[in-house]
């Protein structure tokens, strides 16, 4: 009877070590089959979120992110305005937009540190849009790498970084694509109308207030632009514009080296004629319909010395036909101070055509 309540037991302990080795087997096997599918799919998730493309932008956004600095105009020891700007020189140079800085007793900057400093005003060009200041260069930590506009193509991704609206929104990352390029934009520049063409770059990556003078930059985190404007219009949705960093980097230079380029002038007070009416003891023959209409002529002035008077319509600057100030402006800052052009004008009926030399503004 002993032996037979022997194996017995022996015989139950057998089926139990045998049932805990499979249960052990399975934990095994279900553990090594689902924590590698677990791995697989977080090396998974990693290779989605993390693309070659992703990680080129995120490699970019760090390589000038330091860079990118907040610039606060003052007026009677108040903040009147932000922009933003960018460190592009290891002497501490900034690069931002004329309209940024213009009109401001005191300028400070804020940078990516959190340190407001201040900054001094080199110089700007109004109608270039480009304004350049200095701060110490012990603060430059980075500086940006410029690339070139002229290599892009319409469709390439491209990134901005700025402070839409005022500090609270320092190093705001937006992005978008490359929408088009030389788009000739009217803009507002010595008046209330739109007086002065813009070659730009457009995009769609979202600038607003505060953006001005911050950088337009390809996936590789290099500058291809300076954010100038926006068409702000309640139907309008994803348009802004930048200027080519080969034309800002060139005014830039001009300003830093104290030769800021020199613009021919005609010695005229001018309006378009849609604007016409607003100038008073001018007579207007309104048969004509394109062109710009001379208010005012200075004496001794290039126009005043072609014999055009007030009144008077220019309908051509050379050979080329001009619609309004904005185009006309244009062109005449493709000649030099001291030139000799032809320009056509229309005075009642009649049309005429005089060599001018161009005066210096």
């Amino acid at each position: 009877m002993e032996e037979n309540k022997r194996r017995k037991n022996n015989s139950i302990g057998l089926i139990i070590c045998t049932i805990i080795f499979v249960l052990a087997i399975e934990t095994v096997v279900y553990y090594l089959f689902f924590a590698s599918n677990e791995t697989n799919n977080i090396t998974k998730n990693e290779t989605i979120i993390y693309s070659s493309e992703e990680k080129q932008l995120l490699n970019g956004i760090d390589k000038i992110y330091n860079t990118v600095v907040v610039i606060e105009k003052y007026k009677m020891g108040k903040v009147v305005s932000t922009g933003s700007g960018f460190i592009y020189d290891k002497n501490g140079y900034i690069l931002t937009n004329h309209h940024v800085i213009n009109g401001a007793e005191e300028v400070r900057v804020i940078l990516s540190s959190g340190n407001t400093i201040k900054a001094t005003v080199v110089g700007s060009d109004e109608f270039a849009d480009i304004g350049v200041l200095k701060i110490d260069k012990a603060y430059v930590k980075n500086v940006a790498t410029l690339g070139s506009s002229e290599k892009m193509k319409i469709g390439q991704t491209v990134f901005t970084i700025g402070s839409p609206i005022d500090s609270s929104y320092a190093g705001t990352i937006t992005k978008g694509i490359l929408s088009g390029k030389d788009r000739m934009v009217a803009v507002s520049v010595s008046s209330k109308s739109k007086d002065w063409i813009m070659n730009v770059m457009q995009t769609d990556a979202a600038i607003n207030p505060g953006n001005s003078g911050g950088p337009l930059c390809n996936i590789n985190g290099e500058v291809i632009g300076i954010n100038s404007m926006k068409i702000v219009e309640s139907e309008i949705e994803g348009i802004g514009f930048a200027i080519p960093i080969e034309d800002a980097k060139e005014y830039a230079d001009e300003i830093i080296s104290g030769n800021k380029r020199k613009r021919a002038t005609l010695g005229i007070s001018m309006a378009d004629l849609s604007n016409a009416t607003a100038y008073y003891g001018v007579y207007i023959d309104y048969s004509v319909t394109s062109g710009v209409l001379v208010v005012k002529v200075a004496q001794e002035g290039a126009c005043a010395k072609a014999g055009i008077q007030p009144g008077d319509v220019i309908t051509k600057i050379g050979n080329i036909n001009v619609n309004n100030v904005a185009e006309l402006r244009y062109y005449l800052y493709k000649h030099e101070p001291g030139e000799k052009i032809n320009i056509t004008f229309k005075r009642m009926k009649n049309e005429y055509t005089s060599q001018i030399t161009l005066g210096e503004s």
